[in-house]
């Protein structure tokens, strides 16, 4: 199914519904079972794709139903080699020091995949629009995971997860998969390393026949950005990443830095984010189409896609649609504007 032009999509999370809080809850005190909660995570992706449907997004995903949090608890369920760490803080305000962390005990490895394929499965058993499969990449699975005496450091363990990146990006290939999002927001957390972050990436995606996207934000944690929000010393290694797409973030500052996309390669496209779902004021269409006409003043219609900034996984599901249905709305004004059609 060809994508219109100015084509609308997701980064990957779509607001989780009350429901499935509830149901995770119970799964944690041992009330609900197995198969209990995989029903529960079928009917949340069958509502997270209604929602973007009903909202009219072009390109979707599965919302990321089975994944708590885009990279965390789930992925690391798959994962020989590493040990569960006690996190030094579990009350008071949140914060990234009570989230859960691993130490590497042995060589890192993900013998049955990371969980991808059967996410894959299911939404397209689903749906017939065109959908993206988001993963985390390398660097910001390797955030949880303590080096111990088997890693020389971070990057040493990002590089063994980078090997079992790679082979779930070609599994999911094989099974039909042409689109793919790596999620790197530590890239632009820890932007003190750009060029080491480059070989990394390239690592991860080496012989992944597919389009290749790169998201890159300031995090959203609890709806909370964890970086100096620049993506300045970023410039210019990251164009050296063999990607098709920059997916980035730009609502919730206003569209500061908006100019920089000047700087970026002509062959490449910019999925830009222009719907903070950091905020709870939800933006009109006419909001959207303003931001969206500013954007083409510095890159062609052709190379863009619309986005929210990040996932909506840390946003309530009321305000999310909303976003979504501003986000689409507006895009089509635009796109009226540029064909005559909708």
């Amino acid at each position: 199914m060809p994508l219109p032009l100015l084509p609308t999509s997701v980064i990957g999370s779509h607001a989780i519904p009350s429901w499935v809080h509830l149901a995770r809850k119970a799964a944690a005190n041992d009330e609900i079972g197995g198969d209990d909660m995989r029903e529960v995570e079928d009917d949340a992706v069958d509502t997270a794709i209604r929602d973007q449907t009903d909202a009219g997004v072009d390109l979707i995903t599965d919302g990321e139903m089975r994944r708590v949090g885009f990279f965390t608890a789930g992925f690391y369920d798959y994962m020989t080699g590493i040990e569960p760490v006690t996190a030094a803080r579990k009350t008071g305000v949140g914060g990234h020091d009570q989230r859960e962390k691993y130490v590497a005990v042995g060589a890192l490895d993900a013998p049955n995949g990371l969980g991808l394929l059967n996410e894959y499965n299911y939404l397209r058993q689903r749906t017939d629009k065109p959908i993206k499969m988001p993963i985390p990449g390398p660097y910001t699975l390797s955030g949880r995971i303590e080096p111990g005496a088997i890693y020389k450091d971070r990057f040493d363990v990002a590089y063994g997860l980078a090997e079992i990146v790679n082979r779930e990006l070609k599994t999911l290939v094989a099974a039909g998969v042409n689109f793919i999002q790596m999620d790197e927001p530590s890239y632009a957390v820890h932007s003190s390393t750009p060029r080491a972050f480059v070989d990394l990436f390239n690592r991860a995606v080496e012989g992944v026949d597919a389009k290749i996207s790169m998201h890159l934000c300031f995090g959203n944690y609890l709806g909370r950005p964890v970086a100096k929000r620049t993506y300045r010393p970023l410039l210019p290694h990251i164009f050296d990443m063999k990607l098709h797409q920059y997916a980035m973030e730009f609502a919730n500052r206003e569209l500061a830095e908006i100019e920089i996309l000047r700087e970026f390669p002509p062959d490449k496209e910019i999925a830009v984010g222009l719907v903070d779902v950091k905020n709870y004021w939800c933006e009109t269409p006419a909001d959207v189409a303003e931001r969206l006409r500013r954007v083409l003043e510095i890159v062609p219609a052709e190379r863009v896609t619309v986005t929210p900034d990040c996932g909506f996984s840390q946003t309530a599901r009321w305000a999310a649609r909303r976003k979504l249905t501003a986000m689409v709305e507006g895009t089509r004004i635009v796109r009226h504007e540029l064909t005559g059609n909708d």
